[in-house]
């Protein structure tokens, strides 16, 4: 008989029986690791049947690298792979979580904060669709995300890249599962791995899980609760992920009620795989063995043998892959970790790389290029970033709305600190870890939009912070002022005011008093409103972290387009409200979980 696996009209659960009956020890050590791009080497993917390859947030094969060479360098890898005893395909992974967002010139769409504020799980999935091409574009298979965390805090740092507080609106958008695998056909196997062929990626459903309900929104924080709170409000999103066929889920750096996720064997291994059915495979977070010894990386044989027996079947190491190799290998011959328990987990990863096709497509597909950056993922950029606006606060009576603007208005002034950033205006896991500031890829900031939308006899006049000269001889017809955040990610975004930094209240108030204006925040969460900056401005738009196509912005300010968006989380009066919950009696938000107002009238959507 010859080789099975390498049969591709043979059944899926055949060959991978066949293969891991091949395999040694070592081998199969070698498939549960996922190292860094920049320890990767063709000899060690050869040597050690390296099962996974990572790019952290911000590594990439060099400065503004296209993903005709980001596929150059991942095949490369892929080859070495392939030179292996056995030639098993690696899987190369990336934090694609609103669009291929490392990638120079791929399409940035709003992080999902702002595409909870959509209520629209088509727009998800079809996102979701638009981004499984780019990242296929740049010979990548594997994307973690979707993130499904229900965010009960906003001062937690990753906040924006949940899509509500609202356990069903969180439900609705796990669509994205959809979009990046492809949809299973009528009756496939519950809790099975899905991906529909090579326009598709693996997707990820992360972080298992209760990481957006920590204490006090800190990041790797402890989430206290009951299981029966955990399972309604936090693992709520996993069973329709699974049942979409996701392929992998992360655990989560965070505890609950004291049990670090990563060595929880009763929440990863009895309810995600047996009680839930998944089938995947269950990957652990960046150094997240590490995380359970202190000091980090302390006494790693026992943060392998706990993280590995609780369930945890591929190890994100990423950088000391060698000594995790060794202490696993020790692990197993000492019988700390059943040889059993190491066949699992190569099993569930094999049973990924056969269902993506990987043995069969190892490498990138160039035809897939001209979908990068393309037209009609802009304008799918664009559209969600219209449905995400959410209308705040629109004239000073309800007599006297102040949206739509006037397009052919005689002189606009354009101010504050992220009227022209596209990399504030992206946020976060852009292009690196914790984003960048400035004209970080192809892109249309809010001036470049302004500029674009207005008429041809209109002035546009931009200054970040307006001088008094400025501010007193010219005769402004409105203004519009755009502020917020800077760019952060996990634990450097937790933040315990959130207040407007860059002096943001100031700049808004000083042109408000002078001039109609229509405030945007760019944020990836509700920040505190001053009670006068609230009274001055005249109109004010939650923005979220709207991405690479500012066009949307001006789309609906100027009229084209209504406002549909409601809030995905409740807006705060004061930090000292949070946690915020609806469903108590003193409930008492700014605005409320599902406000939004429309341009042309002051009552709430629906």
């Amino acid at each position: 008989m010859g080789c099975i696996y390498k049969n591709p009209n043979a059944q899926i659960e055949d060959r991978i029986k066949d293969l891991l009956s091949r395999m040694t020890l070592k081998e199969k050590i070698g498939q549960m690791t996922q190292i860094e791009r920049r320890v990767a080497t063709p000899s060690n993917l050869r040597d050690f049947s390296i099962g996974s390859i990572l790019s952290a947030g911000g590594s990439m094969p060099f400065e503004n690298a296209l993903s005709s060479d980001w596929a150059d360098m991942v095949d490369g890898f892929q080859k070495g792979a392939l030179k292996s005893r056995l030639g098993i395909p690696l899987i190369y992974g990336i934090d694609a979580v609103h669009g291929n967002n490392t990638v120079y010139g791929a399409t940035i769409f709003p992080h999902n904060v702002g595409l909870g504020a959509t209520r629209d799980p088509d727009l998800a999935q079809r996102i979701g669709v638009a981004t499984a091409l780019e990242v296929r574009a740049s010979g990548i298979h594997y994307t973690f995300a979707p993130c499904v965390a229900v965010c009960k805090d906003p001062r937690w740092g990753r906040c924006y890249e949940g899509y509500s507080e609202d356990t069903d609106i969180v439900r609705k958008m796990t669509s994205t599962v959809s979009g990046l695998q492809g949809k299973p056909p009528e009756g496939y196997p519950k809790g099975y791995p899905f991906l529909a062929g090579r326009n598709n990626v693996i997707a990820c459903a992360k972080h298992f899980v209760g990481d957006g309900g920590t204490k006090r929104g800190l990041n790797e924080g402890n989430t206290i609760l009951s299981y029966d709170d955990l399972e309604k409000i936090h693992m709520a999103p996993y069973p329709d992920c699974i049942s979409q066929g996701v392929c992998t889920v992360m655990a989560s750096y965070s505890s609950w009620n004291g049990r670090q996720l990563h060595a929880d064997r009763f929440l990863l291994t009895e309810v995600l795989k047996d009680k839930l059915g998944f089938k995947g495979f269950v990957i652990s977070d960046w150094e997240g063995l590490d995380r359970l010894s202190k000091p980090h990386g302390s006494n790693y044989r026992y943060c392998i043998s706990t993280a590995v027996n609780a369930g945890i079947d591929m190890v994100m190491v990423p950088f000391r892959f060698e000594q995790f190799l060794e202490d696993l290998t020790f692990l197993v011959e000492s019988g700390e970790v059943l040889m059993s328990r190491i066949d699992d987990a190569v099993e569930r990863i094999l049973r990924v790389k056969f269902v993506a096709g990987l043995f069969e497509h190892p490498f990138s597909d160039r035809s897939l290029l001209d979908t990068v950056g393309c037209r009609l993922h802009r304008e799918l950029g664009r559209e969600a970033v219209r449905k995400s606006l959410v209308l705040l606060k629109n004239g000073k009576s309800p007599e006297k709305p102040f949206l739509p603007l006037d397009r052919n208005a005689k002189r606009i002034l354009v101010a504050g600190s992220h009227a022209d950033d596209l990399g504030y205006q992206c946020g976060g896991w852009t292009k690196t870890w914790y984003g960048l500031s400035g004209r970080i890829t192809i892109g249309t900031t809010i001036l470049d939009a302004i500029k674009e939308a207005v008429g041809d006899k209109t002035e546009v006049i931009y200054e970040q912070s307006p001088s008094a000269d400025t501010l007193a001889t010219q005769d402004f017809s409105f203004a519009i002022v755009a502020i917020g955040e800077p760019t952060y990610a996990e634990s450097t975004g937790d933040n315990s005011e959130l207040v407007i930094p860059f002096n943001g209240n100031k700049v808004l108030s000083t042109v408000a008093e002078r001039i109609p204006t229509l405030a945007i925040l760019i944020s990836g969460r509700p920040l505190v409103l001053e009670p006068h900056v609230l009274e001055n401005v005249d109109a004010l738009v939650a923005a979220w972290l709207p991405g690479s196509e500012g066009g949307g912005i001006a789309d609906v300010v100027f009229g084209d387009y209504d406002f549909t968006g409601r809030l995905p989380v409740s807006w705060f009066r004061s930090v000292e409200q949070l946690p915020m919950n609806p469903a108590h009696n003193a409930y008492d938000p700014l605005f409320p979980l599902g406000f939004g107002l429309t341009s042309n009238k002051r009552t709430p959507l629906n």
